[in-house]
């Protein structure tokens, strides 16, 4: 526990600007929001194979409040990660589809984060208020 509130603190330090401390965690609170909105999206769309592209919309969506929703958005889906790699390894016994499913989860994420247009993703007969 302790060195993950250590791992925590520096990167907290680490991801601070010039700008200070509020506007970097008003922006990490703000891009935790978008993840937060994101996942719900994806939960109440119930849209095959449409992860992937609210993975993105969620972490550009973050990334656009600046360095605090890129720190937010880096956290959380490697939080995200971590669990589901745990989950998987004890329950279906590390198996190679679930493995890819999360690579590729992780390409969106870092392409939206990136700031590039999470369209990219958008599975065909996506409803537009998505």
């Amino acid at each position: 526990m302790r060195l993950f509130t250590g791992i925590v603190f520096c990167s907290l330090v680490m991801g601070v600007s010039s700008e200070g401390w509020y506007s970097f965690f008003k922006e990490a609170v703000q891009g935790a929001g978008d993840l937060c909105r994101a996942y719900w999206n994806l939960m109440t769309s119930d849209y095959q194979n449409s992860g992937r592209y609210f993975y993105a919309r969620g972490n550009y969506d973050a990334a656009q409040r600046g360095p605090g929703g890129v720190w937010a958005s880096k956290v959380i889906s490697r939080c995200r990660d971590y669990l589901q790699r745990f989950v998987n390894y004890y329950l279906s016994g590390n198996s190679s589809s679930v493995l890819e499913d999360l690579t590729s989860n992780q390409k969106a994420e870092e392409w939206g984060r990136s700031g590039k247009d999470p369209n990219r993703f958008r599975t065909d007969g996506l409803p537009k208020k998505y």
